[in-house]
């Protein structure tokens, strides 16, 4: 990005004077500057960071999941490098460990840990229901399941936080539409039940409709929108609204355990039809 640069390099280039880099840019990490004309985003900072490094980092966690199209993460999250540096400024993260040339991919000159790469860092090192969220979040953007990051944790057996991370990965849905959907399953999981089926088709033949997630055998499911259509109760549907965020996971989870019982279905059978 043009507006973002490595000062000390800017003037030895002779593209800037001392007085235009004071007044023209703000750093945002040691020597490196963005214009003060530009609005801040996420990827200007990601790029600072990798300018910080002198071009040496491949950009892990978070920041990798956001750059391969994860559509929900923490902005607030420090930028992870793979680097070797004891001592990164404030807003960068630095690891200094093994990472293999086929977990690397180049973006526009800019070295990111693959999906694969980024899904075993994001399932190590986070809790797990923060893991779980970033998860499904890299799974729905790109496509990448549990299965394709095993080779992974075989590859680095012994690493530190792997035993963490099976637990995240066996949980990853690329079904989840948001970090909200992601929670609410994580309840039902949580509430004694197997892991509901997500973004579950419905229909009549003319008119289609999707359950966010719930279990077909007794058709009891979970709606995160505020007004779901019609179809799903004309197809028998019963459907738990939790599109307000007041109503809280556990409590979604606790209605849905409820609806089962109330329509006489036996908890233990869902775990052979999971």
């Amino acid at each position: 990005m043009a507006d973002v640069l490595i000062g000390s390099e800017a003037l030895a280039l002779g593209a800037l004077t001392r007085g235009q880099l004071r007044w023209r840019y703000r750093t945002i990490f040691p020597d490196v500057y963005i214009a003060k004309s530009a609005t801040p985003k996420r990827e200007q900072y990601v790029v600072g960071a990798w300018l910080w490094s002198r071009r040496r980092c491949v950009i892990a966690g978070i920041a990798a999941a956001a750059r391969h199209g994860a559509p929900w993460f923490d902005q607030s999250a420090p930028i992870e490098l793979i680097l070797e540096c004891s001592r990164p400024p404030p807003g960068i993260v630095t690891r200094n460990e093994r990472i293999e040339v086929d977990e690397i991919i180049d973006v526009d000159g800019v070295l990111f840990t693959t999906p694969e790469r980024t899904a075993l860092d994001i399932a190590r090192r986070l809790p797990r229901d923060s893991a779980v969220s970033h998860l499904d979040a890299v799974a729905r953007a790109t496509g990448v399941s549990a299965s394709d990051v095993w080779p992974l944790v075989d590859r680095y057996a012994g690493a530190r936080g792997l035993r963490r991370a099976v637990i995240a990965l066996s949980l990853m849905d690329a079904g989840s539409a948001s970090a909200r959907q992601s929670q609410l399953r994580l309840a039902l999981i949580d509430g004694g039940l197997p892991p509901p089926m997500t973004h579950i088709k419905v229909t009549d033949g003319d008119t289609t409709a999707f359950v966010d997630m719930g279990y077909q055998g007794p058709m009891v499911g979970v709606v995160c929108s505020d007004r779901p259509p019609d179809l799903l109760a004309r197809m028998g549907w019963t459907v738990i609204h939790a599109h307000d965020s007041h109503t809280t996971p556990r409590f979604v989870a606790h209605r849905v355990k409820s609806e089962l019982r109330r329509s006489g279905h036996v908890l233990s059978t869902l775990w052979t039809q999971s």
